[in-house]
């Protein structure tokens, strides 16, 4: 009797570890089918948000070669002036100018009730444009600058046009 309790026993024992192998194996595999579904649905997403971030930055003065050939003039003796100095230089350039008691100039608005337009944001388009997005606090607008660099590396800007939204 002792003996057949004893076979009874083991023969249990390996039932159990077979179930148990069996259960973590298919777990295992369940786990890795999703980590691979959610590796596979990340991959995508960041695919899309690059191909979203590469249009977003087509009109951009970083990713036109084009333009940044513009400020090349080592051919003809002049300067080369390095697309990657400029841009900081005119957004500082052009934020410095909201120091103005009377608001920046170059968002095309006047004071109004007492509040100076300030430029916010600054977006180089090539070597010519500049988009910009600009507001008082209660009211806001964008304007489309034109700017440019004299050979002595002088930044100077036009205000081509500007639009203040409706409150």
């Amino acid at each position: 009797m002792k003996k057949s309790l004893m076979l009874y026993l083991f023969l249990l024992a390996i039932l159990m570890n077979i179930f148990t192998y069996m259960f973590y194996s298919r777990e295992v595999k369940f786990e890795n089918e999703r980590y691979d579904k959610t590796t596979k649905r990340l991959r995508d997403s960041i695919d899309l948000v690059s191909v979203k971030l590469s249009d977003a930055d087509y009109f951009s003065l970083e990713h036109n070669e084009n333009a940044q050939n513009y400020f090349d003039n080592s051919a003809s003796g002049g300067k080369v002036i390095l697309y990657e100095k400029l841009i900081p230089a005119v957004t500082e350039k052009l934020l410095d100018l909201n120091e103005n008691p009377n608001g920046n100039p170059y968002t095309g608005q006047d004071i109004i009730d007492g509040k100076k337009f300030i430029i916010n944001k600054i977006k180089v388009l090539n070597h010519r444009w500049i988009i910009a997005d600009y507001s008082n606090g209660e009211l806001w607008g964008e304007v489309l600058l034109k700017y440019f660099v004299d050979d002595k590396e002088n930044i100077t800007f036009e205000v081509n046009q500007n639009w203040l939204y409706q409150k």
